[in-house]
C-alpha cells in the first residue's frame, strides 16, 4: 500500500504520528507522501513496522528492494507458494 493510501485511511493527523514514531521530520513524511522524494532506506523498516506491514518494505520500495533486502525474495516465494 502506498502511504498516501495509508494515511487516507488514517484519518487526520496520521503523517504527523508516523513522523513521531519513525523519528522522521513531517515535512519529510509529507514530501515521501507525495512522491517528492524517495523514502530514505534508513526508514523503509520502522515505517513497514509502524503501520503494522500495512505498507511494506516492498511497497516503498518496488524497483529495488531485492537489492536492498535480498532476505525479502526468499520470504516472497515462501509466501506466494502458501497463497497458492
Amino acid at each position: 500500500m502506498k502511504l498516501s493510501n495509508y494515511f487516507e485511511q488514517q484519518g487526520r493527523g496520521a503523517a504527523s504520528r508516523l513522523a513521531a514514531l519513525i523519528g522522521a521530520y513531517s515535512s519529510d513524511v509529507s514530501d515521501w507522501t507525495k512522491g517528492r522524494r524517495p523514502v530514505p532506506v534508513r526508514f523503509a523498516v520502522a515505517i513497514e513496522a509502524a503501520t503494522d506491514r500495512a505498507v511494506s518494505r516492498k511497497d516503498l520500495h518496488p524497483t529495488d528492494w531485492q537489492q536492498i533486502w535480498p532476505e525479502l525474495i526468499e520470504l516472497a516465494a515462501v509466501q506466494d507458494g502458501k497463497q497458492s
